[in-house]
Parts: C-alpha cells; sequence; structure tokens
C-alpha cells in the first residue's frame, strides 16, 4: 500500500467555549483520509509559552484569528502538501522552520497547533485506529487519573478568590469509570451546599462553580465539606489538589492574595501554602509561586515535594528544556503538558520524555478556552499520563474529554488499565 500524503489543508474559523474565534485545520490525505482539530485557547498564560496570533482591532474584541487562518490555508498548506502523513516530527520541523521564530509569533501558535493535531488525527485515520492507539505504539495505554475543578477562582471566575483552581483528585477510584462517578458525587455536593449558603453565582470558565468565598481557606473548607456531603473520604478516597497560578497575584516580588487582604513575599507564601497542605488533605499544588520565581519553586518543592505532587505549569511552559532544568535545580516533580503551549505535538512530546527521565508525574491539560475537540484525552490515554485535567464536571467542551476517555476504557474492556495515584 502506498503511504499516505498529505493532499491539501483547510484552516477556518470556528469558536470556543468563551465565544471567542478560533481557529479550525483539516488536513486532506490522498488515501481519501482526513483528520480535523480545534486550537484551544488559555486565560492564564505564561510568558515563555507559544503565542497565538491574534488580529487585534474593533472585530471580535480584539481576538480574531483571520492572520492565524490564512497563515493555515497560505503558507502552511503549501509547505505541508505531499509530506508523508506518518511523518509527525518532520510534519512539525516543517513548521517550525517555516515560522522562525523561538514563540510562534509569525505564523501563530494557534494555527500550528491546529495542524499538528490535524495531521495527527489524519495519520490515526489513514491507519483506521483510534487515535490513542496510533500513540501507544502499539502498546497498551494507561486511562489517567481525573483531576477535576470543583470551585474557580483566579483569572477564571473574576478573581473572586485569588486561587485559580480548586480541585478534587479521586486517589481512591479503582477505575476511570469510578473516578468520573466519584467526581461527579463531589461536583454535586458543592454546589448543592453554596446554593443552601446563598453563595451560588453560576459557573466559571471551566465549569466549576463559581461562588463568593471571603478568603482562599473558606473555599478550601467547602471542598472538603462536598467531599464529606458526597460521602466520601478525604484523603482517603478524595485528595484536594490546587492551581495557585501565583503569577496572577505576584506584583513588584510580592504575592498579593486579595480575598485574605495580606501581601507576602516568596518564604511567607511557601510557609503559607505548607500550612495548607498539613492541615487539608492537599495531595497536589500546580504553580505554587510565580513563573520567573525559580528560588520560589526550589524552595517549596523541597519543603514539601516528598509528600505531594509539585506541577509546573506556566513556570514549565510545556516546554522539554525548562523540564530538564527544573528537575537538575530540584523544581518541581509534575509537569502539565498543554499542546498549545508548545506549539506541536511533537515538543509536546518531548516534554513528556524529559518528565519521564526525571522520574516526574505527568498530567495532559485543557486550557481555559476550550471546544468539542478531544485530542488531549487521545493524548492522555496513549502517552500513558498519569493525569488527565479538563476543568469541572460541567459544560460539554469538558465533558467531551471526560466521556471520550470512558469510551475508551469500555472499548479496551478488561484490557483496560487505570493509572490509579500512587504510580510514577
Amino acid at each position: 500500500m502506498a503511504e499516505a500524503r498529505i493532499e491539501r489543508i483547510v484552516g477556518r474559523r470556528v469558536w470556543d467555549s468563551r465565544g471567542r474565534p478560533t481557529v479550525e485545520a483539516e488536513v486532506f490525505l490522498d488515501s481519501g483520509a482526513r483528520g480535523r482539530a480545534i486550537a484551544p485557547a488559555g486565560a492564564s498564560t505564561g510568558m515563555h509559552e507559544a503565542v497565538e496570533l491574534r488580529d487585534g482591532g474593533p472585530a471580535f474584541g480584539g481576538y480574531g484569528i483571520e492572520r492565524a487562518v490564512a497563515n493555515v490555508n497560505g503558507e502552511i498548506a503549501a509547505a505541508l502538501r505531499a509530506m508523508p502523513i506518518a511523518d509527525q516530527d518532520a510534519i512539525d520541523r516543517k513548521l517550525i522552520e517555516l515560522d522562525g521564530t523561538p514563540n510562534k509569533s509569525r505564523l501563530g501558535g494557534n494555527a500550528m497547533i491546529a495542524v499538528s493535531m490535524a495531521a495527527l488525527h489524519a495519520a490515526a485515520a489513514a491507519r483506521r485506529e483510534p487515535l490513542w492507539r496510533l500513540l501507544a505504539e502499539g502498546g497498551q495505554g494507561v486511562l489517567p487519573m481525573p483531576m477535576v475543578q470543583i470551585f474557580g477562582g483566579g483569572a477564571h471566575a473574576g478573581r473572586r478568590v485569588d486561587i485559580q483552581d480548586f480541585l478534587i483528585i479521586p486517589i481512591g477510584a479503582a477505575s476511570f469509570d469510578e473516578a468520573i462517578a466519584m467526581a461527579a458525587s463531589v461536583y454535586r455536593a458543592a454546589g448543592e451546599i453554596m446554593a443552601d449558603r446563598g453563595q451560588l453565582y453560576g459557573v466559571a470558565d471551566e465549569g466549576g462553580w463559581w461562588p463568593a468565598f471571603g478568603s482562599n481557606v473558606e473555599a478550601l473548607d467547602a471542598v472538603m465539606e462536598a467531599i464529606e456531603r458526597a460521602r466520601l473520604a478525604p484523603g482517603e478516597e478524595v485528595g484536594i489538589a490546587i492551581d495557585v497560578a501565583a503569577s496572577q497575584f505576584h506584583r513588584s516580588a510580592r504575592y498579593c492574595l486579595a480575598a485574605d487582604g495580606i501581601e507576602l513575599d516568596t518564604e511567607a507564601l511557601v510557609e503559607l501554602l505548607t500550612g495548607w497542605c498539613r492541615r487539608y488533605p492537599i495531595v497536589s499544588v500546580e504553580d505554587p509561586v510565580a513563573e520567573d520565581d525559580d528560588a520560589g519553586m526550589v524552595s517549596f518543592t523541597a519543603r514539601i515535594g516528598e509528600e505531594i505532587q509539585i506541577i509546573g505549569d506556566d513556570y514549565l511552559v510545556t516546554s522539554a528544556e525548562r523540564v530538564a532544568a527544573a528537575a537538575a535545580s530540584g523544581a518541581c516533580n509534575a509537569v502539565l503538558l498543554k499542546p498549545n503551549q508548545a506549539g506541536t505535538i511533537t515538543e509536546t512530546n518531548a516534554a513528556l520524555a524529559a518528565a519521564r527521565a526525571a522520574r516526574w508525574r505527568t498530567i495532559v491539560s485543557a486550557r481555559s478556552g476550550e471546544t468539542e475537540d478531544v485530542t488531549i484525552a487521545h493524548l492522555a490515554v496513549g502517552w500513558s499520563a498519569d493525569q488527565l485535567k479538563v476543568g469541572s464536571f460541567a459544560r460539554s467542551e469538558r465533558m467531551a474529554k471526560w466521556n471520550e476517555g470512558l469510551r475508551i476504557e469500555e472499548a479496551l474492556g478488561t484490557a483496560a488499565v487505570f493509572a490509579g495515584w500512587g504510580r510514577r
């Protein structure tokens, strides 16, 4: 059988979960197979991640993507035409060379990741197999542990509280399906608690409840209450995770926690977060200090890294080089993998490999601006990632990913392997 090659690529404007334009790419092969993918978008973005190309100006509040779509239909389509679809590395190298900037700013990280993911889907379609199986390269694949947002804060919820995400991890679950069911119970219980208190104000960008808390600790207390109302044991069946996203409230070498009315230096923030981890069953902390606070990240990891998972997101921006450097310095012990932070699937996979070399945990993650695209569910399974973080347990752009994981688990049947919590 002749090797399938790219015949044409089509880019188009579609819409994300915040009602903003984003880039969809469709890759057509000479074999008749095709693949399609949509670029997500973040609200809390790291300074070192791939740059989205937005049009600016009055249209769509400056979020237009006409130039990015034109790049897909023009330069990118011409450069990738006739390339073998099975060689993802070569496709992504061509995209990187064509862009020619260190941060994907010329063609746009949004244009590049949409094409990179669409090519991956086309390769799976050409082989008539699901994407996760293509990524597993003949292996089994592993169903990841879900990490589910219960309350949204920070940039995802009008900064009613400073901490960006209050999440749960169903650490006692024995399967992906059981973990999702446990998360559903906690999410529902949290909504009931907020309604009972008269503190419910809808949902945040990622589907988590958007309540009015008087302090960050009040949110942690509410998560604890929700776990218990769901008749689950905190710390045994369900652990708490927080995404601090500290860069969002870092000002002039100080951390300004508006909900608590305090300003802290790095060591005081490290002390505060360590205290929370000792007081609550917190098993994971993401971006505890700002993205450029290397000393703070090393300090926090040294203080409590043997006990909990410490994730770099804005701090590592899905960069293999940054992961390797952090591992060498003793910062973090886990990496969040967001394909659009890197700009291509190959670079995302390189960050995963660097984390594995450091014996870190790996978490494949969505962004706050999402769509029906389910690529990350397949990445998590095919790459045997430890966890999957797609936001909360509401809104279709979130549920599409959880449901895809359930379908994959069902398809595998008795052969399904679940990551669980203790695996490293």
